[in-house]
């Protein structure tokens, strides 16, 4: 499976993206559109993924087509929906490339959150990219020769984000998608050897999956934090270092805002540099692709010692002398 001989050109071809709107789904369609691909993107907000295709469309080639789609990928009539939408308006009857992109985050403890919002982010992240896999695997079959790529995380193959964060629904559908993919390796190989299979591992890549995730979850911004809520942020940053002793609840706002600016901002990889690492895999015949330098280093940590993955100081200490 390493050892593909890789993609060849995108150009002429049909590539799926799931997650359009914005971050990686956003580059991802914009980068194969000036690739020479045509390009049917969706998002669970009709807005910004229409916002999306017109960036794509403006910087595309000669018979490219870009088209927006709105679509839950957690309900698979939607992704029905869509198939027979992008099926209909690009008059194709097989797709090339599908990227199930589409993630987000919250519910972060099994026990403390709200069970509803804690089934919501499984079902984006895990039901997301099942039934993307139901629904178009059979297209790209049809093909004869296409890719199908889920999107885990650097959380597939760690399930935290250290000390007192939990992080359970994210990390549960992440691992869930990577032992997917890993499964649909020799499925493929077996039943549909014309089709490829490719599992992306994204460390930090600056995306707005903080505010996206607030917005498909309901949940106030920094600016409209109740007292409950502002308590919480107070005793997680506080012995962080990351809020000063006795700062306002207004100061403690405006941290929250400029810590979820620099999460996109500031981040090690840029959403399009995460796009670009994730199309030259493909091109390579890559089936496992790590984004950026704290998913390979989580990565060896974890695969070298694997019973301290969850003892952080001694994660850390591995991390520090392999840096």
């Amino acid at each position: 499976m390493a050892h593909s001989s890789g993609y060849g050109s995108f150009a002429g071809k049909l590539a799926v993206v799931t997650g359009g709107g914005s971050g990686m789904g956003r580059e991802l369609t914009r980068q194969l559109a000036a690739a020479g691909c045509s390009v049917a993107a969706c998002d669970l907000n009709a807005d910004t993924v229409a916002a999306s295709a017109a960036l794509a469309q403006a910087g595309a080639g000669p018979g490219v087509r870009v088209t927006s789609h709105a679509c839950d990928v957690a309900d698979e009539a939607q992704v029905l929906r869509f198939r027979d939408e992008l099926t209909g308006q690009h008059a194709r009857d097989h797709v090339d490339l599908v990227f199930a992109n589409a993630g987000v985050g919250g519910a972060g403890s099994f026990i403390t959150s709200a069970r509803e919002q804690w089934e919501r982010t499984f079902a984006i992240d895990w039901y997301g990219v099942y039934n993307c896999a139901r629904v178009f695997l059979p297209l790209l079959i049809a093909g004869g020769g296409g890719v199908l790529v889920n999107t885990s995380s650097v959380n597939g193959l760690w399930a935290s984000l250290g000390p007192g964060v939990p992080h359970t629904a994210y990390s549960t559908a992440k691992f869930a998608v990577r032992g997917f993919t890993e499964a649909l390796i020799e499925d493929l190989r077996t039943n549909a050897p014309q089709v490829r299979i490719v599992l992306v591992l994204p460390g930090h890549v600056g995306t707005s999956i903080a505010a996206n995730t607030r917005r498909i979850h309901g949940l106030p911004g920094p600016e409209s934090l109740g007292e409950a809520e502002l308590a919480r942020a107070r005793a997680f940053l506080g012995p962080r270092g990351l809020l000063a002793d006795g700062a306002s609840d207004d100061e403690l706002r405006q941290v929250l805002i400029r810590l979820e600016h620099d999460f996109k901002d500031k981040a090690p990889v840029s959403a399009a540099q995460a796009a670009t690492i994730i199309l030259d895999g493909v091109r390579l015949g890559a089936w496992r692709i790590l984004i950026g330098e704290g998913a390979r280093t989580i990565d060896a940590a974890v695969r070298a010692r694997p019973e301290a993955a969850y003892d952080y100081h001694e994660l850390f200490k591995e991390l520090g002398e392999n840096a």
